[in-house]
């Protein structure tokens, strides 16, 4: 049965909301647009019976712009012991796409963390504000594009060359 919940998944998907469909190392993944994440999220739950939201994160593709974002939600069916991924593609550096919190309500801080990391608002979050920085911090440090503040490891092999750069507090 369960083999036949995911193929169903896939055929439901592909028909309805015109996802592509990949596997690798026996993951399904269907890549599928933003305006159909949350009708094809409420046919996984209320149909395939897929009530839990396992994880959700984002990946920058720096420099590409099209698609420069993917959000990547892992979507567990504990009724069938099976598990679907769901990569909706971002274009563009200020990216926008609907919120899943109506759907699977844990999904408010794991949009909160991909807003405060990666700068992807999510339209209809009841609190969209940062999470893991202080409130004034600027930029989305999980960015490719994002400035590092570079200092270089100091090694016994070049302890003396850095040593005489660092700022040392002045008696």
């Amino acid at each position: 049965m369960s083999a036949n919940i995911i193929s169903s998944v896939i055929q439901a998907f592909v028909e309805r909301f015109g996802a592509q469909h990949s596997q690798f190392r026996g993951e399904d993944t269907l890549t599928l647009s933003a305006d159909h994440i949350v009708a094809a999220c409420l046919a996984l739950r209320d149909e395939f019976g897929f009530e839990l939201l396992s994880g959700q994160t984002a990946v920058d593709y720096w420099p590409e712009l099209t698609p420069r974002f993917h959000i990547v939600y892992q979507i567990y069916s504990i009724q069938h012991n099976q598990r679907v991924c769901l990569r909706v593609p971002l274009n563009g550096n200020a990216p926008t796409m609907p919120s899943l919190t109506g759907v699977y309500p844990n999904a408010n801080w794991q949009e909160r963390e991909i807003w405060d990391m990666f700068g992807v608002r999510f339209e209809g979050h009841p609190d969209l504000r940062r999470i893991l920085m202080p409130q004034d911090w600027e930029g989305h440090p999980l960015r490719k594009d994002y400035p590092l503040g570079y200092e270089e490891v100091q090694f016994s092999f070049n302890y003396d060359e850095i040593d005489r750069r660092k700022p040392y507090a002045k008696e």
